[in-house]
């Protein structure tokens, strides 16, 4: 019997780790991760600004066909942001047209419409274990991401570390609070951009660096009006 034994304990430890890399892929996106540091791109390049986007003065280098169209939608947003009582100062743009690996956060800045800061953010995996492409849902449990409008609300410490709860105000993404969306950081998502090469998938939150929510959560707190999150394609 000392062979079926020996049998049952290989099966038993592969299922473990098995289960821990479905884990770790589910969570943060491990294929992104596994990609990266097989293709050298895990760490941030020489010089590169930790968080996103270097800035220079007061404004982060955007190509214009992108600067293009973040003042077209931020032009849209400005009349919303005045009559229900967001700051106007700026706002976070996410444009999902961009590839994963290229900076598609923006924080805009609506008086002179210019971008202040521009990161990394993950789309959802779907119903796929990764998916280089977004594919966007309201439903619960679908695992993409929700397109529109989100105020930002209350800050609070979960499993992900500091996280800020999202509610959508459209009828595109009016269950992210049930879907448990949220703006939060994960440690698989790099600083600097990994183009060609995608990063992680979420399960439908806007994930960002570390050092990027930093950022972030300094123009979050120190506002004294909610701040807008708009999720556009």
């Amino acid at each position: 019997m000392g062979w079926l034994r020996r049998v049952g304990l290989a099966v038993g430890i592969s299922i473990v780790v098995t289960l821990g890399v479905t884990g770790h892929i589910y969570h943060g996106g491990g294929w992104g991760k596994l990609a990266a540091r097989v293709r050298g791109m895990a760490e941030r390049p020489k010089g590169a600004r930790a968080g996103g986007a270097r800035v220079r003065g007061g404004a982060a280098a955007v190509a214009d066909d992108e600067q293009s169209r973040l003042a077209a939608e931020a032009a849209v947003l400005k009349g919303y942001l005045r009559g229900h009582g967001f700051n106007g100062e700026y706002c976070f743009l996410v444009d999902m047209r961009v590839p994963s690996g290229r900076y598609r956060f923006f924080v805009y800045d609506l008086r002179r419409d210019s971008v202040l800061l521009a990161g990394l953010v993950a789309h959802g995996s779907g119903s796929s274990i990764f998916s280089e492409t977004p594919s966007f849902s309201n439903t619960n449990g679908s695992g993409c991401t929700s397109l529109g409008r989100y105020r930002i609300g209350y800050p609070y410490n979960g499993m992900f570390g500091r996280s800020y709860k999202l509610y959508g105000l459209d009828t595109t993404n009016n269950e992210a609070f049930r879907r448990d969306v949220v703006l939060h950081s994960w440690k698989d998502v790099p600083d600097a951009e990994t183009y060609p090469y995608p990063i992680c998938n979420s399960r439908g939150r806007p994930l960002v660096s570390p050092a990027f929510l930093r950022q972030l959560q300094t123009m979050i707190d120190r506002s004294k009006k909610p701040v807008l999150l708009c999720i556009f394609n």
